[in-house]
């Protein structure tokens, strides 16, 4: 478990066991998760995505509080799973870090409630899998623009983006910030 550029996520890569019958990972592991950040994560619902290549979803995030804190793996096909600082007041804000998560390298992103989480499927049939610390509720649910150059998220070029009509309508940054939906860094300290 290692802390990423964006204060309040880690990059956990398990150990995986090869034998003749396939191959066995801990994705994730709460003792690790503690033993490097103090903290547990609550699991209180899990997801999956089955996503086509090209499909772009996010920048997502909860309200803070309660927010919501996650793990998420790839478990089949591969995407580039992107964390970004939204918590306005931080000293990163509108900071991101990318990282490929894979059915090969089983890496298991962990993100601190407040933060956001977009990605982007590389193959047909990705399949992402999350550990929720909050239920999903969609009056307390927001997102921002995948593609806004406020943003600056470094997508990959060769691959036409596939967004939900939600994620296509999204707000800039800017417009997120006028509204006010941003979660506040203070309030993140204390989640």
């Amino acid at each position: 478990m290692r802390p990423l550029a964006v204060p309040g996520a880690w990059k956990y890569e398990p150990v995986t066991h090869h034998d003749n019958r396939g191959s066995f990972t801990e994705w994730f592991r709460d003792d690790a998760l503690r033993a490097a950040t103090g903290r547990s994560l609550r699991l209180m619902q899990a997801n999956v995505s089955v996503s086509r290549r090209g499909a772009l979803r996010g920048i997502a995030f909860t309200d803070v509080p309660p927010g919501q804190a996650k793990g998420v793996t790839c478990v089949s096909g591969a995407v580039l799973d992107v964390v970004v600082d939204l918590r306005q007041g931080s000293p990163t804000f509108a900071t991101w870090h990318m990282e490929r998560l894979d059915e090969d390298n089983h890496t298991t992103l962990v993100l601190s409630e407040g933060l956001a989480h977009a990605f982007l499927s590389l193959e047909d049939g990705s399949a992402v899998v999350y550990l929720l610390s909050e239920g999903h509720d969609p009056a307390r649910e927001h997102c921002v623009h995948p593609r806004d150059p406020d943003v600056g998220i470094r997508w990959p070029a060769g691959i036409a983006p596939v967004l939900s009509a939600k994620d296509a309508a999204a707000p800039s940054l800017r417009q997120a910030m006028a509204a006010g939906v941003l979660p506040q860094y203070a309030a993140c300290a204390g989640v």
